[in-house]
């Protein structure tokens, strides 16, 4: 681990915990797994992989509907954007449109 990563890593270790106490479900087992996949991906500096499990998480996150569980996972995107790494394979839509004059 290093001092980039920590703040991830950090995070990631919440969101498995969230994840962990989600109730039963047909995806929760592979949604577990590949979250603890991403935190491997992230340990290792492994920037395609950490697009990838990034996109798996959040598809498999999504039908849960679980409002905690949600937001760690943004604050892990945050976290992992912050530290240089890129989570989606393109470019995130702006917060707001820009101001044309």
């Amino acid at each position: 681990m290093s001092e980039r990563t920590a703040p991830s890593l950090a995070k990631l270790d919440d969101l498995l915990a969230a994840l962990k106490g989600l109730p039963a479900g047909s995806t929760k087992e592979e949604l577990v797994e590949t979250a603890e996949a991403l935190r491997r991906a992230v340990a290792a500096f492994h920037m395609e992989a950490i697009r990838f499990r990034m996109h798996s998480v959040d598809r498999l996150l999504k039908p849960m509907s679980d409002a905690k569980a949600e937001a760690v996972f943004l604050e892990v995107r945050h976290e992992l954007e912050a530290a240089g790494f890129h989570t989606r394979s393109h470019a995130a839509p702006p917060t707001s449109a820009p101001k044309t004059t």
